[in-house]
């Protein structure tokens, strides 16, 4: 049995994440390190890829009162 992912489901790259916010490759990279980027999984072959769900829980998140 096959699903169709929804669209939380989603998992973007960096370069689509980038893309989305405006934000260079390096800023991405720089969140991350700091530990302020969304949640990533990183896949065996070392890329990363975030899910569309984290990606706008993390914007909620950063969201001003």
């Amino acid at each position: 049995m096959t699903t169709t992912p929804t669209h939380l489901n989603v998992h973007l790259t960096v370069a689509d994440v980038c893309n989305e916010l405006g934000v260079a490759r390096s800023t991405f990279y720089e969140w991350r390190a700091s530990q302020r980027a969304p949640r990533c999984i990183k896949l065996p072959n070392a890329e990363i890829r975030i899910r569309r769900a984290d990606l706008e829980e993390w914007l909620e998140s950063r969201e001003d009162a």
